[in-house]
């Protein structure tokens, strides 16, 4: 998934005809200020960064003159919220808000289809609100081939007690966001709240949005406008993730590769992901190891992916060794992945028998793996050991550099 930043989804929802605040972007101090006289006081002043919760972090203010702006906008780029740091600002007009109700649309796992999560008590959580008040959310699972029909719409609405005017607009409302989050190949687009305006109108307050990898291709909207990959992160992207988001997207149509960094750490760690390789990871811990990335691969990538994948695993500063670790599970050929990763070793002039390296992989084509990594001076094992062996292996190795 590929988080939206809060102006780009707003601009998404206008030209789709659903009403929001109007809203400019920031990124100084001046620049907050010039806005909000645009717009007119009083206005609301966000942190523009791909993460909920701003409010609960203290990254949401109002201000209904120009000194306030200055104030607010100084303390808020200033913030880092939930590890992401404040580098520009969302000015927008305030709304006079007499209700507010919460709307959100995803997928649902176990029945493979999007559902509508909805409830007339918006502003907060949803699970505070499914918490508190269960019988004011509202679900519905919609048949992504029929679509979500305008009665549907129109029976939540009424549901969340829409009446009158507020009941037309609310079905209408509702309509287009899932069309939104549809055309836009969305994985999540949560509203929250729908403000409802003392004048009666139903305007998208504030909103969160993702949207799918890979459809980026045909999303010309956000595809130059997003990062990929960033809902992995729990901060933002690191120069070395994103270029291993490029490795990853570069053949997108063979296998799939995940690269996180670590903090410190000098082990490099390539696995095949899933809980075998979570595994691994706490064995290599266990030992003593301490891994500088978690890098997983999966569903028979390309030599070429392979190879770009494990230089980038080298070139991790601090980065003194390789542990490779696949269960037979993975489904991906030995062979292709011992080539890729003694590629990676020939581009960047390093020599893998004096460099500490231990695979351990299993699955297809394994003799072939074992005879190319073999021949490069790395140390191969196969299924003949468990990945937990491999791992302690791989630390003695490390501690014997001490």
């Amino acid at each position: 998934m590929a988080r939206v930043l809060e102006i780009i989804g707003k601009e998404i929802l206008k030209k789709n005809r659903i009403p929001i605040p109007e809203c400019e972007a920031a990124k100084t101090v001046d620049q907050a200020c010039d806005a909000a006289e645009r717009i007119g006081y009083p206005v609301v002043i966000k942190a523009l960064i791909t993460v909920g919760k701003r409010g609960k972090a203290g990254a949401v203010k109002f201000a209904g003159s120009r000194t306030e702006v200055q104030q607010a906008a100084k303390e808020i780029l200033n913030m880092t919220v939930r590890n992401f740091p404040v580098d520009q600002l969302l000015i927008e007009q305030k709304l006079d808000i007499a209700q507010e109700l919460y709307f959100s649309i995803t997928y649902d796992s176990t029945r493979k289809m999007p559902v509508i999560i909805a409830s007339s008590e918006g502003g907060v959580d949803i699970e505070e609100i499914a918490e508190k008040h269960p019988d004011k959310v509202f679900k519905v699972h919609v048949d992504p081939i029929r679509g979500f029909e305008q009665y549907q719409a129109k029976e939540l609405a009424a549901g969340l007690g829409l009446k009158g005017k507020q009941l037309a607009k609310g079905t209408v409302l509702f309509w287009r966001l899932y069309n939104v989050f549809r055309d836009y190949d969305a994985t999540i687009l949560e509203i929250n709240p729908i403000a409802i305006t003392g004048s009666g109108d139903l305007v998208a307050a504030a909103i969160l949005f993702g949207a799918d990898d890979d459809a980026l291709y045909r999303q010309p909207d956000l595809s130059e406008r997003v990062e990929s990959g960033s809902d992995r992160s729990w901060r933002p992207l690191t120069d070395l993730e994103k270029q291993m988001v490029a490795v990853d997207e570069a053949d997108a149509y063979r296998g799939t590769a995940r690269y996180t960094e670590m903090d410190g750490g000098d082990i490099g760690f390539l696995c095949g992901g899933g809980g075998g390789s979570l595994l691994a990871f706490d064995a290599l811990l266990a030992h003593g190891g301490q891994p500088a990335n978690y890098t997983e691969l999966g569903g028979n990538p390309p030599q070429n992916k392979v190879a770009g994948l494990v230089k980038g695993v080298l070139s991790k500063p601090g980065v003194k060794s390789l542990f490779v670790a696949l269960n037979i599970t993975n489904n991906t050929q030995t062979d292709v992945l011992a080539k890729g990763i003694v590629q990676a070793f020939e581009e960047l002039g390093i020599d893998p028998a004096a460099y500490p390296t231990v695979a351990r992989l299993a699955g297809v084509n394994d003799d072939e793996a074992r005879t190319i990594a073999s021949e490069a001076g790395i140390e191969y094992y196969g299924d003949e050991i468990t990945i937990d062996d491999a791992a302690r292996i791989m630390c003695e190795k490390m501690k014997s550099m001490v």
